[in-house]
């Protein structure tokens, strides 16, 4: 009843997250998010049907409520609001020839959504003061500004052909955001890393802490967002150089539209490819984690396997 789809393959997991990260989950109401909570609490507690409007209920559910909190997430930073809310700032990055300052807006805007992003949607078993949270923000934004300011200037200042100039300038900002999104997922859940997340026996019984396990969780969002971020950057500015001298030649006003719309179908197709690389409840062997696990037993007594947790999105 956890899930319709098959979360061992990959094929599942990708459309459970396309399920999920649907934009249409955002029109449900909050009396429709109450009555889906309503629905999936009764059928569990009382092993009612599964059918169709179970799992339409379950749909909400999963794309609403967070796991760890069982709290609704704030509504512009849900899953299913990751491409509304990043096709204009994308689209506002791929502005050709870049002034310092629209490098460094472009960045904070970028960045300072990707904090809420990582912040409301992060395991929540280690959470963050406002302090510690005020600090990751800071630096996440700081470190992403001097990232792509960094390699803006060298893009300039670099003696190459008109050619590779060309390809450098679609290849630097996807290794500024890269690099920047990665940092900023590390920073903003730097905690995990620190003081382990929680993880569960294949019962659901909490069994201790992991930081070996946090890492786990923290890298495998961190490659998911770069995974995510690739076809955005890249596909559209190779669909408009295709253009430019032809089609957009005769009507130049059609690009930006044509701009928002490569962006945006990039990251609808992106977004629940990317984040199916890994299962959300993900698991370990106990072997690969830290030593005071590997004699440990689950909570009907045999010897303990393999431990599982959110990973987070």
């Amino acid at each position: 009843m956890d899930n319709r789809h098959d979360q061992s393959t990959y094929l599942g997991r990708l459309k459970f997250f396309s399920e999920l990260t649907d934009p249409r989950n955002l029109l449900a109401s909050k009396q429709e998010i109450e009555e889906a909570v309503n629905l999936v609490k009764q059928v569990k507690q009382q092993n009612g049907p599964v059918d169709e409007k179970y799992w339409k209920a379950k749909k909400i559910v999963d794309s609403t409520i967070h796991p760890d909190t069982q709290e609704p997430i704030l509504l512009p930073f849900r899953m299913a609001s990751f491409v509304p809310t990043n096709v204009p700032i994308i689209a506002f990055m791929l502005i050709p020839n870049p002034s310092i300052s629209m490098i460094l807006f472009g960045q904070w805007v970028n960045q300072s959504v990707n904090v809420a992003f990582n912040y409301f949607n992060a395991n929540k078993s280690a959470p963050m003061s406002m302090n510690e949270t005020m600090l990751a923000y800071t630096a996440a934004v700081g470190s992403s500004c001097t990232i792509a300011v960094g390699l803006s200037q060298w893009l300039q200042r670099a003696k190459v052909s008109q050619s590779m100039r060309s390809i450098l300038s679609r290849v630097v900002p996807f290794t500024a955001v890269a690099a920047a999104g990665t940092l900023n997922v590390f920073l903003m859940r730097r905690k995990e890393l620190v003081d382990g997340i929680q993880v569960q026996d294949q019962y659901g019984q909490t069994i201790g802490a992991s930081k070996i396990a946090g890492q786990s969780a923290i890298s495998q969002v961190a490659i998911s967002r770069i995974v995510t971020a690739a076809p955005a950057l890249f596909v559209p500015g190779l669909i408009l150089s295709r253009l430019e001298n032809g089609f957009l030649k005769r009507h130049p006003r059609l690009t930006m539209p044509l701009n928002l719309l490569t962006v945006t179908g990039s990251l609808l197709v992106a977004l629940p490819c990317a984040i199916a690389l890994f299962p959300q409840k993900a698991s370990m062997k106990v072997e690969k984690l830290e030593p005071e696990f590997q004699k440990m037993r689950d909570s009907k007594g045999n010897p303990l396997q393999s431990v599982y947790f959110n990973r987070g999105l």
